[in-house]
């Protein structure tokens, strides 16, 4: 699995490039890009959290129902239990006759929500931090494909949340990803009301029916400047809410030069989303290491954030094969997904 190159297609790889000084107009990632369906079959992943639903899929229920994982046993009744179903073994314990119920196999319903605020339309690596959340978005769609599954989409714009309905099959995901490809793009300081606790709100609110959760940001919060790990940030509390009930997995798109300032001499640092700028001589090392100090401190303020809150995360970088990234969170996180995700005491998984 290799990193597309994007300088292959001009039209692009010009857009890419000039988000570096304004917001983009198109895609900067072509369609068939997304995810290499091929390198993804082998690998599947891992759903640790009960599940709702109507149809018999490949992941395990919530609802007692036929099965084929066990349950708990409970007291046979004449006429209503079939007596194949027999526990003999807790029926000579308690000289009370008793079946074993099953667990019905259910199938998942993941809900990715994907912020497009404009300090998502950055790039510096030939693609924007907004289109490898859709690429995110694509890889983990091809993941979770099994028998009855469905996959549906929210787009987090300021002035609104925009629904993609939840369908089954490869080409309802790849019609849902045409149309996130599709989507206008927003203006640098666009007026508006919905921020990333809202959205993940709404997320919590509308989509009731348990499932996976996937929620791509660069969790920036505008106006929030605070580097201190122990003050949650303003979609700690919401996150922490949405991931009771469902297995969320956090996806954060970063670029490189957001983590490494460069050195290119003196330069305005503008913010997309607030009134913030400021000239700053990226020639002066110092004013560079404080600069990525204050970079490093603001990630692991969302790591931390996002440990608390019980979800899974994986950070995604525009200059790295982000495919090979998600391979191997998920092949590490069948590991800690049971342990990472444990709902509050009293909660059903």
């Amino acid at each position: 699995m290799s990193r597309p190159d994007f300088r292959a297609d001009p039209a692009y790889a010009k857009e890419a490039y000039a988000s570096v000084l304004g917001a983009p107009t198109r895609a900067t990632l072509p369609l068939h890009k997304l995810a290499p369906e091929a390198a993804l079959r082998r690998l599947e992943l891992a759903v640790v959290r009960r599940l709702e639903g109507f149809l018999h899929g490949d992941h395990l229920g919530l609802l007692p129902g036929p099965g084929s994982d066990v349950n708990d046993a409970r007291e046979y009744v004449p006429g209503q239990d079939d007596v194949r179903k027999m526990d003999w073994a807790v029926t000579a314990r308690t000289t009370v006759p008793h079946v074993r119920d099953t667990m019905a196999d259910r199938e998942l319903e993941v809900w990715a929500l994907l912020d497009v605020t404009p300090s998502m339309n950055f790039g510096t690596a030939g693609i924007t931090k907004r289109d490898l959340g859709i690429a995110a978005i694509a890889t983990i769609g091809f993941l979770s494909q099994r028998m009855g599954d469905r996959f549906g989409g929210m787009v987090m714009r300021p002035d609104g949340i925009t629904r993609l309905p939840a369908r089954s099959g490869r080409t309802a995901l790849y019609g849902l990803l045409r149309r996130m490809l599709e989507a206008p793009f927003v203006p640098d300081h666009a007026g508006g009301t919905i921020d990333l606790p809202e959205g993940i709100e709404q997320l919590a609110r509308t989509q009731r029916r348990r499932g996976m959760r996937v929620v791509v940001s660069d969790f920036l919060t505008p106006g929030d400047h605070e580097l201190d790990p122990n003050i949650p940030p303003p979609w700690e509390r919401p996150l922490r809410r949405l991931a009771v009930r469902n297995q969320v997995l956090a996806i954060e798109v970063v670029d490189k030069f957001e983590l490494e300032f460069p050195n290119v001499g003196e330069i305005l640092i503008r913010d997309p989303e607030t009134d913030f700028e400021r000239y700053v001589n990226t020639g002066d090392q110092a004013a560079r290491k404080r600069m990525d100090a204050a970079s490093s401190a603001q990630r692991e303020r969302i790591r931390i954030a996002l440990r608390r809150a019980g979800v899974g995360h994986i950070q995604l970088r525009t200059d790295r094969d982000w495919v090979a990234d998600i391979a191997r969170f998920v092949l590490a996180y069948r590991r800690v997904a049971s342990m990472l995700h444990a709902p509050p005491q009293g909660v059903s998984r």
